[in-house]
């Protein structure tokens, strides 16, 4: 199963920022979206990803700092992304290498969608109830 197969299922919507919003601003995003993670975007450039990690960090370093501190300043920069026609396995694999729960899915350098390893966990499950049901299709249909 290939990302752009989850996606097209999942939807292609992203909530994005940019660098200049507050955290503050950025977790009420968050909260009224019920997400755990925003792209940061310069126009149509992906230049970093915001998480609830972030959050964390910044409330165990400066309490009280989450309306004064700009997502730029926290954000992590550059993030692992992954491509439309990459593979299922390949993206799980990734994700569990470098720890991290939300993938920006990028298309020709555009911002084409966004990952969770929730979503994947669901897919696969998804994919184990499909061959179930054939593996019980063709029991019940051999005897």
């Amino acid at each position: 199963m290939r990302i752009e197969e989850i996606l097209r299922l999942k939807g292609h919507d992203v909530a994005t920022v940019t660098a200049s919003h507050t955290v503050l601003e950025a977790i009420r995003i968050l909260v009224d979206r019920n997400i755990g993670s925003l792209v940061v975007v310069d126009g149509e450039r992906v230049i970093g990803i915001f998480t609830e990690r972030d959050i964390l960090r910044l409330a165990a370093r400066s309490p009280g700092k989450l309306d004064g501190t700009e997502v730029g300043d926290v954000m992590t920069r550059d993030p692992v992304t992954a491509a439309l026609h990459d593979q299922f396995d390949d993206v799980m694999e990734l994700m569990t290498r470098n720890r991290i729960r939300h993938l920006p899915v990028m298309d020709a350098g555009r911002l084409a969608g966004l990952v969770s390893i929730g979503d994947l966990v669901k897919a696969c499950l998804d994919l184990t109830e499909q061959e179930n049901v054939q593996l019980r299709d063709y029991i019940g249909g051999a005897g």
